[in-house]
């Protein structure tokens, strides 16, 4: 799929827009168990079972198993990945077995719903965008109800912590985060002021 021809292509954007998600069969490619064994040093930060009780956290519950993986593989590479002192250290001994093992057992999990109200504004630019400031809508890759794709890659942040999502965009937008597929969140991102960022970041998180 060239998903720069949804960004094109107003039709386009308003069929994925009407369309619903499809079920997505739960199998996993690592082995659940063993991640689940692996997991308890993850627990402090992203709680047992995924779900992040800090807010600054990411909940990794129910988030693609092979979009996790490769966040995983890009925190072992550093700054030639995903550039987190913190989660270099927790990362340094794992095996690529161990990181999809870790990456199944969260992508096995259902994440907790959140207690944030929909926003409006972040609404309206996160289904339509906005065309004066070339800005994309989040929807042509995250979806309507915020699952993303695991085929394409693109993340699932319905239910994300508000200041987990606050963050990652500000790093896009900065440069300091720059692990996004053919650089498609950075330059989004550099056109998002403080307070698209934070209207969008509440939209978000209030997405089932």
């Amino acid at each position: 799929m060239d998903i720069g021809a949804y960004f094109k292509d107003p039709e386009a954007v308003a069929t994925v827009v009407a369309a619903k998600p499809s079920a997505e069969k739960l199998t996993f490619v690592g082995d659940v168990e063993a991640g689940k064994a692996k997991a308890a040093v993850c627990a402090a930060c992203h709680g047992a079972d995924g779900n992040a009780m800090v807010p600054v956290y990411p909940k990794l519950a129910g988030q693609h198993e092979q979009y996790l993986a490769k966040q995983l593989a890009d925190f072992k590479a550093g700054p030639d990945g995903r550039n987190d002192p913190v989660m270099a250290g927790q990362v340094a001994m794992l095996s690529e077995d161990d990181m999809q093992n870790l990456a199944a057992y969260f992508a096995s999990q259902k994440a907790t719903p959140s207690a944030v109200e929909s926003n409006v504004v972040g609404e309206k630019l996160y289904q339509g965008g906005d065309a004066t400031r070339g800005i994309t809508a989040c929807i042509a890759c995250h979806g309507s109800t915020g699952k993303g794709s695991a085929l394409a890659g693109f993340p699932t942040i319905a239910t994300q912590n508000v200041d987990y999502l606050k963050s990652q965009l500000a790093k896009f937008r900065d440069g300091s985060r720059n692990n996004d597929m053919n650089s498609m969140m950075t330059g989004i991102a550099a056109k998002l002021t403080d307070e698209d960022i934070q209207v969008l970041s509440e939209y978000m998180s209030s997405l089932k």
